[in-house]
């Protein structure tokens, strides 16, 4: 019997990571998953938490480190973790963006490079990077989020191409709303600018209302293991409602789409 895959999930502590994680478990994988602190982290069944801070290089390192001290390769990462932030970009700060960023793109970035060379040296691996429709749409009042998801397609793409030599694919999973705390606790920006009130908090609502009726993280799930598993494609959008906006941006006239996007957003 050939020894299971290796998998390692950041941010399992709720919401997509947490699913994730699970479904790998349930495939049979060796399955880690990283939390901020291990001793307030509720155990999920057949996954063994890596205490990590994916903003620090020296945890990151650790945390690597110490799964391939016990298991000697890693076949599969997902960089899962993230945040997000409501606020006009007017008035959204520089260390606001930055924070952001650190979180979303340089923490994945961060998390390749030290995986990167166990791939490399057993030549093969997938990465998936857990992106948004938001990195291939614009986001009114979550627009450093969205120019943060932008900035993860660039860069997933970009890296495909040059570690594909090793047997390395990189596939970017888009979904869209999906019921988690992600949205629904998502901070807003400290200095607000009275002129955005209205529009602001119609879209901080719109995200609210629409993250309640959205679906839960399992398909999302579902479709990391497939990308994971399945003929390596550069994207995979969730069923339902991220399959269809990606149709409809590649085909639609841009005015319809701007409309729509719009009205999602309570503008």
């Amino acid at each position: 019997m050939s020894n299971p895959s290796v998998v390692l999930v950041t941010g399992v502590s709720s919401g997509i990571g947490r699913a994730t994680a699970e479904k790998f478990s349930q495939r049979g994988c060796k399955v880690y998953g990283t939390v901020r602190n291990i001793d307030t982290a509720i155990p999920l069944n057949g996954v063994e938490f890596i205490e990590m801070d994916i903003r620090e290089d020296a945890s990151v390192q650790r945390g690597i480190d110490t799964i391939i001290f016990q298991e000697k390769r890693i076949d599969v990462l997902v960089n899962n973790a993230g945040t997000s932030l409501i606020g006009a970009i007017e008035e959204t700060s520089i260390a606001e963006a930055a924070s952001l960023f650190d979180t979303n793109v340089f923490s994945l970035l961060r998390v390749s490079q030290a995986v990167l060379p166990h791939m490399r040296a057993q030549r093969g691996g997938r990465i998936i990077n857990v992106s948004s429709v938001l990195g291939f749409l614009p986001a009114p009042y979550m627009g450093i989020y969205s120019a943060s998801k932008h900035a993860v397609e660039g860069l997933s793409e970009s890296l495909d191409h040059e570690v594909r030599q090793f047997g390395i694919r990189v596939t970017l999973v888009e979904p869209s709303f999906t019921k988690t705390n992600l949205d629904l606790n998502a901070p807003q920006a400290i200095a607000k600018i009275g002129g955005y009130d209205g529009e602001r908090n119609s879209a901080a609502n719109a995200v609210v209302n629409s993250v309640k009726t959205a679906p839960e993280p399992g398909g999302v799930a579902n479709t990391i293991v497939s990308a994971a598993f399945d003929k390596w494609q550069m994207r995979r959008t969730p069923s339902g409602e991220a399959s269809l906006l990606r149709k409809l941006r590649r085909f639609m006239p841009a005015g319809p789409v701007d409309a729509n996007l719009r009205k999602t957003f309570g503008l």
